[in-house]
């Protein structure tokens, strides 16, 4: 297993806990992790985890700018993976 897909399962596990503590904070009333954090965390290579915390946890699922935008992060880096580790 190479180093990169190593951080892969990280980074997404990373991601999907941050996505479920955020909902469970969002239920108690407390303090919330920021929308740049959730979308930080997709960019660095956690949108997978993050797309699926979304729809298992049903969290930000009526934010347009979570449903299109996750989905678009992993367009991008499918993409980009396409061009450049082919």
């Amino acid at each position: 297993m190479s180093l990169f897909t190593i951080y892969l399962i990280i980074i997404n596990i990373i991601t999907f806990t941050v996505f479920a503590i955020d909902k469970f904070a969002a239920i108690k009333h407390r303090r919330r992790i920021r929308v740049a954090t959730l979308f930080g965390l997709s960019i660095l290579g956690g949108s997978i985890g993050g797309l699926i915390s979304m729809y298992l946890f049903r969290h930000k699922t009526r934010k347009k700018y979570f449903t299109i935008g996750i989905p678009m992060i992993i367009v991008i880096q499918i993409l980009l993976w396409i061009l450049f580790w082919r």
